[in-house]
């Protein structure tokens, strides 16, 4: 009996995860330049010639990595541009910023250092536009939130609450086993989603 073709994409799309996870998994540990198809092929424990039939190279694995970390900061803005009040958008923000790098710390280890890369790196810096321009948008959105929720200089405080906000995830990264991660996050949250 032939697949579906539902049943057709659910494969695709979980072998394309598991390109995606072993990638990931390299470009963290070795980096990207250090990173072969090869190696992403032998991780995931698939042929290279199937992985060729998702992706061109590994460039083109970058850059579906970075669409996909771009859908996933917008998602948490758009689901906290959703909730009533200012102050449940913000909280929304940094539950969903801590708890994802709680879970996932090479993950924003990662995307942290595609953002920082030399822009001689004609490859990576491209990635790392993309990011930085999203980052740019996001901060905006979230310009708004502090100014509807009546703050005297929105944009310096969304400034102090990024400055905050990524000092935290940096220090859950350096200091996984030390870190205070839940009084961090209730005290981020009290000091800049409740107004003042």
């Amino acid at each position: 009996m032939p697949r579906t073709p539902e049943e057709n994409e659910r494969i695709r799309q979980a072998a394309k995860d598991k390109i995606n996870q072993a990638a990931m998994s390299l470009f963290v540990k070795k980096g990207y330049h250090a990173t072969s198809i090869d190696d992403v092929a032998k991780l995931a424990q698939i042929s290279k010639g199937l992985l060729y039939n998702y992706y061109k190279g590994k460039e083109e694995l970058l850059a579906a990595m970075v669409q996909i970390r771009i859908e996933e900061v917008k998602e948490v803005m758009e689901d906290a541009a959703a909730l009533l009040t200012p102050g449940d958008q913000l909280r929304h923000i940094v539950e969903g910023a801590i708890n994802n790098v709680y879970r996932r710390p090479e993950v924003y280890r990662f995307y942290l250092n595609l953002q920082t890369q030399p822009e001689d790196d004609h490859i990576l810096a491209t990635y790392s536009t993309m990011l930085n321009d999203e980052s740019r948008k996001q901060f905006e959105v979230q310009c708004r939130m502090f100014k509807q929720q009546g703050v005297k200089e929105p944009r310096m405080k969304s400034l102090q609450f990024s400055a905050a906000l990524q000092g935290a995830m940096l220090m859950m990264t350096t200091y996984p086993g030390d870190f205070p991660v839940e009084e961090i996050k209730e005290q981020i949250i009290r000091e800049y989603c409740n107004g003042t």
